[in-house]
């Protein structure tokens, strides 16, 4: 909510193609027109399946984010955040379970499924000019 009352500033989340297109969450292009929105979409999902690896060795390290908990939602918002800051903790250690980042099981998807792009074109054209920027920049 606070991102659709544009409390968030710039902040942006990324989204696969599930989720509409809003000004606030950028998704992949449905059919990418050339190398420019080929490589944002790659980019976008490299970036996604960084933070979806992540999320995986954290349920992985505590269960309970996976098979749900009984009870109390703000009990359940401390267990989330004790949770996020003992595995930061651990990760920080070099604790064992980071050797999961190497799981097989992860997929890395690179094409994505199909979607609607129909909502707010304009805010992912402004990041795809941003990204061509980039490309001509390094090319």
């Amino acid at each position: 909510m606070q991102f659709e009352n544009g409390e968030m500033g710039n902040g942006l989340l990324l989204g696969d193609s599930a989720y509409p297109l809003r000004s606030y969450l950028i998704t992949p292009i449905n059919n990418p027109q050339g190398e420019i929105e080929t490589l944002f979409n790659e980019s976008l999902i490299r970036t996604r399946t960084v933070v979806e690896r992540t999320f995986g060795i954290w349920k992985r390290r505590f269960p309970i984010l996976s098979v749900g908990m009984r009870c109390r939602v703000e009990l359940a918002q401390n267990i989330i955040v004790a949770t996020a800051v003992i595995h930061n903790i651990a990760r920080q250690e070099r604790d064992a379970i980071d050797d999961l980042e190497d799981d097989p099981l992860i997929e890395n998807v690179l094409a994505p499924p199909p979607r609607n792009d129909n909502d707010n074109h304009h805010h992912r054209r402004e990041l795809l000019e941003y990204f061509e920027q980039l490309y001509n920049h390094r090319n």
